[in-house]
């Protein structure tokens, strides 16, 4: 009990501890504001801005959403697709880590002359740069069933499509929902490139604009609540893991 106590609470303590050396920090050596802003300038600007920051980070949130939620039907469709045939895995594979290693953000101005400037280039940038760890862990779980397991479910009558269906889905489960807490991080990375450079709106807007006015402390303001967010999400997908797939996760429950 003491042992879950420690975990529940470590994250919120660190986070803490961070915040408490980066004030004692600023303060002990007077770091100027417009260059490394101090965690009680950070919150000052929080209370100042709050309405602004709020507006700002409502649409960054449901533009990086949108682009998520895209990115949840074509990763798992084409995880599916690769993970379901051999032949498609060694053809579509190869491809899909060729096109995951080019930059992001250098789609941002194709994106911008195709669909102009506004929510577009932001949620697609996030569909973009989220999609694939949802493919390859969904790809992944289907292609590593166990041939023992199959040829078992095949003597029993089991067709491939019921293999997959009620046995290699149910068993990548555990690996969408970790493929689900990366790819939500990088959704709002992607959102928020995309806001600062094709966007008058959003964190990724604020950020440019606080910059260009040397508001140190409003842009670091605008970092955290995108960080909180992003942690938000991650948690709410590791609270529904493990409401969905305990059986995965019963070696550590008697912990």
């Amino acid at each position: 009990m003491h042992k879950k106590t420690a975990e529940r609470w470590s994250p919120w303590i660190l986070l803490v501890a961070i915040v408490l050396l980066w004030q004692i920090v600023c303060s002990a050596f007077n770091v100027s504001e417009f260059i490394f802003p101090s965690p009680w300038a950070i919150g000052v600007q929080l209370v100042e801005f709050g309405d602004v920051i709020a507006g700002h980070a409502w649409r960054t949130f449901w533009v990086t959403m949108a682009g998520f939620g895209i990115a949840i039907v074509v990763g798992v469709l084409l995880g599916f697709l690769i993970g379901s045939s051999r032949l498609a895995y060694a053809a579509v594979y190869p491809l899909m880590t060729a096109f995951n290693a080019l930059p992001k953000a250098a789609f941002v101005p194709i994106l911008v002359v195709w669909f102009g400037i506004g929510v577009g280039p932001a949620i697609l940038t996030a569909f973009l740069i989220s999609f694939f760890p949802i493919m390859v862990n969904i790809a992944t779980g289907l292609a590593t069933l166990e041939p023992e397991l199959e040829d078992v479910l095949r003597v029993l009558g089991a067709k491939r499509w019921d293999v997959l269906t009620k046995v290699g889905l149910p068993r990548s489960m555990p690996y969408f929902y970790g493929s689900l807490k990366v790819a939500i991080t990088l959704a709002f990375v992607g959102t928020t490139v995309s806001e600062m450079t094709a966007a008058n709106e959003g964190i990724g807007y604020l950020l440019i604009s606080a910059g260009s006015s040397m508001q140190m402390g409003l842009a670091f303001a605008g970092l955290m609540v995108v960080g909180a967010m992003a942690m938000a999400m991650y948690e709410l997908f590791s609270w529904v893991e493990k409401r969905t797939t305990g059986w995965a996760h019963r070696g550590s429950q008697g912990e």
